[in-house]
């Protein structure tokens, strides 16, 4: 653990995407890795971060991945929402909103400090997207808890460069 003012920086562009564990929406525990794998092989993956489950704006978003999720597994991409809800409260948020993608438990935060997604305004967990490669190198993120839509937008626009490179 590090002293306090000794944080370590944040998950950025260029970074390996650290890897964690955590209970789903269905209760099970599982690895972000294992997520990402489809056919024995890694491939991209959209890790977002939202503060709270049935508020309008986590709602919007979860809703606009839902939407756009054919675009991401086209692309390859794994989608994977994060939020310090429990698991419980994650299947009934599935299940209201026909989510298709995996949700995750951070009840303590522990991970959303490993990546270092700040609080917003000083109170709220923040809203901050993660894409990453297939070889796990964080290749975009996007911090704005005021526009959930945009999140998805700058997402598929990563791939669709991944895919260019590849």
């Amino acid at each position: 653990m590090s002293a306090p003012g000794n944080r370590p920086r944040p998950v950025g562009v260029g970074d390996f995407a650290p890897d964690f564990t955590l209970p789903d929406q269905h209760g099970r525990t599982v690895r972000f890795s294992d997520l990402r794998t489809r056919n024995g092989h890694a491939g991209p993956a959209v890790l977002f971060f939202y503060p709270k489950n049935f508020t309008p704006a986590c709602t919007r978003e979860a809703c606009v991945f839902r939407d756009e999720y054919e675009r991401f597994t086209d692309a390859g991409a794994s989608v994977v929402g994060v939020s310090g809800d429990d698991p419980a409260s994650h299947a009934k948020f599935a299940a209201a909103h026909r989510l298709p993608f995996t949700l995750l438990s951070d009840a303590d935060g522990a991970v959303r400090r490993l990546y270092g997604v700040p609080a917003s305004l000083v109170l709220f967990p923040g809203r901050v997207t993660y894409v990453l490669d297939a070889a796990g190198v964080v290749a975009m993120v996007f911090n704005s808890q005021f526009r959930p839509a945009e999140h998805v937008r700058r997402a598929i626009d990563t791939l669709r460069g991944i895919r260019a490179k590849a």
